[in-house]
């Protein structure tokens, strides 16, 4: 592995695990800072470490605490990132302030990517991919998730875009990004709560085997951009679409009456779905998590 900064802690077992060749799955934490309600957030923290130990598979939960990035969290280390107060999101850009400043911090998508690629790990799970947002072409506002998908040779397990965001462009920006893009087992793109978000995956791969023998191709070839690798929920799993389509507009409404923008609007309009779906979007949130991290679990076991 490249030897990252010392500015970067990466966990003993990681490094070991990395140097031997062992699979190893990058976890995003944001999902439990700032995505799920305590004490739920902590519950699916672990449980999905476990799920990826039981698959074989090294879990390196990536977070920041007391400043310090860290690749492979402890579970000491997750329990106070999911129940301390003063917990920050951050993102690439981000790490440096925390670092300056000693905070907490939940890692994004990108700045999980970024951290995962310094520490030798070639794939890792989240819940749903950040992206361009609804009505960017005026106020500009698009993930940095997108952009450091763009330089970072990584594969990310997602369940499509958060539904709330703009899903036809930001399949256009991954594209534009040079971003591989591939469903699993399904020709539509999913939405993240919606098994199909109402756009088709550029390709497919059916099994965790296929998905690894891209990965190792896109290694062979070179090359700075990611990959992404959609996965839906079952139909049988999603949120009722009609449910989801009210809540979706009212949730828009009042985050543009909260002033709830950049990197404030998702949290909001998860929190949002979560009151007013009674609990049910929360359900298919923790679903996403867990059926994520056991499939790219199974990708990384494939491709080591």
């Amino acid at each position: 592995m490249q030897t990252p900064p010392p500015a970067i802690r990466v966990s003993d077992e990681v490094r070991t695990a990395v140097d031997e060749g062992r699979p190893v799955l990058a976890l995003e934490s944001t999902i439990l800072t700032h995505g799920l309600p305590r004490p739920r957030n902590l519950e699916v923290g672990l449980a999905s470490e476990q799920q990826v130990r039981d698959a074989g598979v090294l879990p390196a939960t990536i977070g920041v605490v007391d400043g310090m990035p860290v690749v492979g969290l402890s579970a000491a280390e997750i329990e106070r990132l999911c129940t301390a107060g003063g917990v920050v999101k951050v993102s690439v850009r981000d790490l440096p302030i925390a670092r300056a400043k000693g905070l907490d911090g939940g890692t994004t998508v990108a700045a999980t990517a970024w951290l995962a690629h310094r520490a030798g790990i070639r794939v890792m799970s989240t819940g749903g991919l950040g992206g361009v947002h609804r009505g960017a072409s005026e106020t500009f506002d698009e993930s940095a998730d997108l952009g450091t998908l763009a330089t970072t040779p990584i594969t990310v397990v997602c369940a499509g875009v958060k539904s709330i965001l703009d899903v036809g462009a930001t399949l256009e920006r991954l594209e534009t990004l040079n971003v591989t893009v591939v469903g699993y087992g399904t020709d539509a793109f999913p939405g993240f709560y919606l098994a199909d978000s109402g756009h088709p995956v550029p390709w497919r791969v059916d099994t965790p085997e296929e998905a690894a023998a891209v990965v190792r191709a896109r290694a062979a070839l070179g090359g700075d951009a990611g990959i992404v690798v959609a996965n839906p929920l079952p139909v049988s799993e999603q949120l009722d679409p009609g449910l989801h389509a009210r809540v979706l507009e009212d949730g828009l409404a009042a985050a543009e009456r909260s002033g709830a923008t950049g990197k404030d609007a998702t949290p909001f309009l998860l929190d949002f779905f979560h009151r007013e779906t009674a609990g049910a979007s929360l359900e298919v949130n923790v679903r996403i998590v867990l059926r994520n991290a056991e499939l790219a679990a199974r990708i990384a076991a494939a491709a080591a």
